[in-house]
């Protein structure tokens, strides 16, 4: 009764957020709702908003508006495994659901139902290997990388040599907080520094234990894979017991405004992975005011435009409204269906000259995927946040992760996937 009545509500939520007259269908699949809203509200709102920007400047995409209906999930596995069936019907074009958790259950499903699945910088790593994942894509990063990433980070801060150091990985115990450890051990063995794995239970409040046995240890580095009140709670933490911010660094799930605002001065020079410019000084802003909040269209409240979250949000936007345009152009007609946008994934070029004219110049790297690489460049910069400002810099330039360690892994673990599915792999 209880998954029927919430199947039902999805529903009716759905069928009163849906514009009329509208060809494209984009679910978002938000968390407005629960422990983890405070990060997924920003998400769904630079989203929704990206929309509509192409919707009133551009006429849609291709002349063809987009819908965007929302089905809230409360980042819950159950939920958002609901709210894909309620939508799946409505010949949805990507699903972007923002959790790991989700996006394994759905991994299944929009293979036998031939849907894309798109999780940049979550989900599957694995995935990345469009060989064996026909209709998932995770570019333009993965949590595999992220890990890489931070390593060649710390290795650039200390001589090209970890050898003796010892590096605490504080984690979200979950699929996504477990997704790093296999490749920051075989990262270890290569560079000689001792890794220390702590789990936090979610959705990670209370955490004294935690941090009690990182001031007993004394790790060199601590690398954080949180979400949510998590992330909060573990800069506070690190605040008490005087660890030094400038060693501290998150993933990218782990590096928001949110994050560190409640610590105050206390998380100044704390650091996050990103995989994309933060800031509202790109052109593309000036548009979303003009066309977005002063029309009184915009997702949210207008308070976190050029916010980390509503970046990330509005990066997968335009990725998702690339592919569209991308199978337009393939296709020669405008109204294409979800196996022609799976298409248009996979044969996405988004180079610098794009993004300027998308009012990006310089906010992400290029993207050239292919049959076999949904997995995109792999890389990441380093921000660092400034307490005083209340705004992240970046610190690093894009650094590549190593793919001689991780395509490996990536093999590995996706021809398991494979064997298990009876999956017989593409692109040969």
């Amino acid at each position: 009764m209880k998954k029927s009545f919430a199947a039902l509500a999805a529903a009716a939520m759905l069928a009163t957020t849906v514009p009329a007259m509208a060809d494209l269908t984009v679910p978002n699949l938000s968390y407005r709702t629960g422990s983890y809203a405070a990060n997924g509200i920003p998400y769904a709102d630079g989203f929704a908003d990206y929309f509509t920007l192409l919707n009133e400047r551009d006429g849609g995409i291709g002349g063809e508006k987009v819908a965007v209906p929302e089905c809230e999930t409360a980042y819950n596995t159950e939920k958002g495994v609901e709210c894909y069936e309620s939508t799946k019907g409505q010949a949805a074009l990507a699903y972007n659901p923002l959790s790991t958790g989700i996006t394994y259950q759905l991994i299944p499903k929009v293979t036998a139902d031939h849907h894309v699945l798109y999780t940049p910088g979550y989900g599957r790593t694995s995935s990345a290997n469009g060989a064996v994942f026909e209709w998932v894509f995770n570019y333009p990063a993965n949590y595999w990388d992220g890990a890489s990433v931070a390593v060649k980070y710390m290795l650039s801060q200390n001589g090209d040599d970890l050898k003796g150091k010892k590096v605490a990985l504080v984690y979200h115990n979950s699929a996504y907080g477990k997704e790093p450890i296999r490749t920051l051990e075989e990262l270890a063995k290569k560079h000689g520094f001792e890794l220390v794995t702590i789990a936090v239970d979610p959705p990670g409040q209370e955490q004294k234990s935690q941090w009690l046995q990182i001031r007993r240890e004394k790790p060199d580095y601590v690398l954080m894979w949180g979400w949510g009140v998590m992330n909060q709670v573990a800069i506070q933490e690190a605040v008490n017991i005087k660890f030094p911010m400038d060693h501290m660094i998150g993933v990218w799930w782990s590096g928001s405004e949110n994050d560190v605002g409640p610590a105050g001065e206390g998380a100044n020079g704390y650091k996050a992975l990103s995989f994309h410019g933060v800031g509202s000084d790109y052109p593309i802003y000036a548009d979303l005011k003009k066309y977005v909040f002063d029309a009184g269209k915009a997702a949210g409240a207008g308070d976190n435009l050029g916010n980390v979250l509503y970046s990330r949000g509005m990066y997968a936007a335009m990725i998702i409204s690339e592919a569209i345009k991308t199978a337009q152009e393939k296709t020669g007609h405008a109204a294409v269906t979800p196996e022609e946008v799976r298409d248009g994934f996979e044969n996405l070029n988004l180079t610098e000259a794009r993004l300027t004219e998308l009012g990006l110049p310089g906010f992400a790297q290029e993207i050239h995927a292919t049959c076999a690489d949904h997995g995109g460049p792999g890389t990441a910069m380093i921000l660092q946040w400034d307490a005083a400002a209340k705004k992240w810099s970046a610190v690093s330039d894009w650094i590549e992760a190593d793919k001689d360690v991780l395509d490996p892994l990536i093999a590995e673990d996706s021809a398991a996937f494979a064997k298990e599915g009876g999956i017989a792999e593409r692109c040969k």
